[in-house]
């Protein structure tokens, strides 16, 4: 008898351990989910050619792996944060678009995408770029985005994931997908990380690495984002981040010396750039291609161009006109008579709004586009 009741409180004992251990598990898996925000994926690579592929998937768990060698047809999963949007990504060679190029028979002009993958997919669904399917459905045209798609958004990586997509679908289409860099770029490339949501530094640190390691010159999206061009020439128009000052030393050089002067900085910390050269100083300081707002703000301290500064520098790129991004409007709005166009909105609040969200360009026509409905007149 009294064995059978040792064994009974032996069995109630075990009862109430399973219990409480189910209840553990349960919780332990519920505060996974809950331990990071989808994030990724970042494609790295080491002395030896491995590849490392980092991802948070949609249930909040960290994947990490590592390939000897690429797989054959291998393609990265990308999903967005609310797991709204999702497509593949095939990895290609990286290459530095041309500076100077034809002007394509359409050319849509957006900027400032900053992690809001919603609004950028809503404008290139509506005026054509890409089908329900997230593909190049743009044929010979051109797509040019201005800079930042770091900071502020949730959406960082899908956005750039899907730029590098297209680009490729584009080419083979014969048409081309362009992304400049912006100051949000050259922020967070050399560590400054004053706008960066908290999920992605977490990452990093949960990796025991910096941020700014998940983009360095090994890794995919890195190099991809170290051979964009900071000024760019298409037919009579030219582009850039910010803004283009009187001060900026690089109009005495070449295009092709300015964008390749960055590339050799664009991962180095602040002082470094102001030690490699006059040009990468001039590149970076606050009259420079990323942060200048002379152009489009006439307040003092921005020391505003004039018309005629406009002029010269208009006559110095041989071009009519320059598009900017950088500051942010309440819609698209031209600047000396059109000579200087700014296409930098709010992008939800804009697309919310039925408000302009850039430009298309065809031959010398300008028409605002939107989010529905067709473009209008600039």
């Amino acid at each position: 008898m009294k064995t059978l009741k040792i064994w009974v409180l032996c069995l109630l004992l075990g009862t109430v351990w399973d219990v409480c251990l189910a209840r553990d598990l349960k919780q332990n898996k519920d505060t996974t989910t809950k331990v990071a925000s989808v994030d990724g994926p970042y494609v790295l690579y080491d002395e030896t050619g491995r590849m490392r592929v980092i991802h948070v998937d949609e249930h909040g768990v960290l994947q990490d792996r590592v390939y000897d060698e690429v797989p054959e047809g291998f393609k990265l999963n990308v999903v967005s944060q609310k797991g709204g949007h999702r497509f593949q990504v095939k990895l290609h060679p990286v290459e530095r678009p041309l500076w100077k190029s034809g002007q394509r028979e359409k050319t849509l002009i957006i900027s400032d995408p900053h992690g809001d993958l919603e609004s950028f997919v809503s404008v290139l669904r509506n005026n054509g770029v890409i089908g329900k399917n997230y593909k190049w459905k743009f044929g010979k045209n051109q797509v040019i985005v201005i800079g930042d798609v770091f900071d502020r958004g949730k959406d960082v990586l899908p956005i750039f994931w899907l730029m590098y997509k297209l680009e490729q679908e584009a080419k083979d289409a014969g048409g081309v997908m362009t992304f400049m860099l912006g100051n949000h770029e050259e922020m967070v490339l050399r560590g400054n990380l004053k706008y960066t949501r908290s999920k992605y530094k977490d990452l990093a640190t949960s990796l025991g690495m910096e941020y700014a390691d998940l983009w360095h010159e090994k890794s995919e999206l890195g190099r991809w984002l170290r051979s964009r061009n900071l000024i760019q020439v298409v037919g009579k128009n030219l582009f850039v981040h910010a803004g283009l000052s009187k001060e900026f030393t690089g109009m005495g050089n070449a295009v092709t010396e300015v964008n390749e002067e960055m590339a050799r900085s664009i991962f180095l910390p602040k002082k470094e750039r102001q030690e490699l050269s006059a040009l990468s100083d001039s590149i970076y300081c606050d009259r420079g291609p990323f942060w200048f707002r002379g152009m489009v703000k006439d307040e003092e301290k921005y020391r505003p161009s004039t018309p005629e500064d406009v002029e010269r520098i208009l006559e110095q790129y041989g071009v009519d006109r320059i598009f900017v991004g950088h500051t942010i409007f309440d819609d698209v709005t031209p600047f000396f008579d059109g000579k200087v166009v700014a296409v930098n909105v709010n992008n939800q609040k804009n697309r919310e709004a039925g408000k302009g969200r850039g430009i298309l360009m065809q031959g010398n026509t300008l028409y605002v586009i939107y989010d529905k409905g067709k473009p209008r007149k600039f």
